[in-house]
């Protein structure tokens, strides 16, 4: 099989790219809430801003919470996503064979996310992916974060790529930034949270609807 491409690597974001994580999210909210004698949670609401992060998602769940309410509720939240986190996030539907056909073309692929280490690396083993994804940067490893571009540079440290010839895949506006801050291509995902946001507006280099489309756009000569 030809292993031409387009890119050296690949680098995605986890949450609302690779997997549907709001599922476990919003069910860990909805333990909060009950916890806290609050109203339950707009499960739609709190699970389009999944890609923004625990304090976007306790907004949502308890917006009578001023920010020092949402801090102090935080490590709760998190406490109880990480008993969870593995009852029903998955990958997307496509996504296992777009991960396939860069095994497959022998494309280096890792994941840059916001996500702490303590609970992204168990939903990565979850996912069957801690083996295959060459590289994984957390939201912790560095002291910078998406949408600052150190993150995306790191990850092509560490797999010997010059940032100019990857392509970076993401479902928020952060992920095109810091893509595009580190001289990567960039890649929306249509299936993603997306936060309600219109996605051509943040000036990536292109929207893709489909894992098929995607995995056309980045395997191709």
């Amino acid at each position: 099989m030809s292993t031409a491409s387009r890119f050296d690597g690949v680098l995605f974001d986890l949450d609302g790219t690779l997997a549907d994580s709001a599922p476990d999210l919003v069910a860990a909210l909805a333990v909060l809430c009950t916890e806290l004698g609050e109203p339950a949670p707009d499960a739609e609401a709190a699970g389009r801003v999944v890609s923004a992060g625990g304090r976007a998602i306790l907004r949502k769940g308890l917006p009578a919470f001023d920010e020092a309410r949402i801090e102090a509720a935080l490590p709760r939240y998190l406490d109880l996503y990480a008993a969870r986190a593995h009852v029903a996030t998955r990958l997307y539907d496509g996504v296992a064979e777009l991960l396939d056909a860069l095994d497959a073309r022998r494309i280096p692929w890792g994941i840059v996310t916001n996500k702490a280490g303590w609970l992204a690396e168990p939903v990565v083993a979850h996912l069957g992916l801690a083996t295959r994804s060459r590289v994984l940067v957390a939201g912790d490893t560095l002291r910078q974060r998406k949408p600052d571009p150190a993150p995306v540079l790191h990850a092509c440290t560490r797999l010997g790529l010059d940032p100019r010839r990857i392509a970076f895949v993401g479902d928020d506006r952060r992920d095109v930034e810091a893509g595009r801050a580190a001289g990567a291509r960039t890649f929306v995902v249509g299936w993603g949270y997306l936060d309600g946001g219109d996605p051509r507006d943040w000036g990536a280099d292109a929207i893709v609807p489909t894992p098929a489309l995607l995995t056309q756009a980045l395997v191709s000569a």
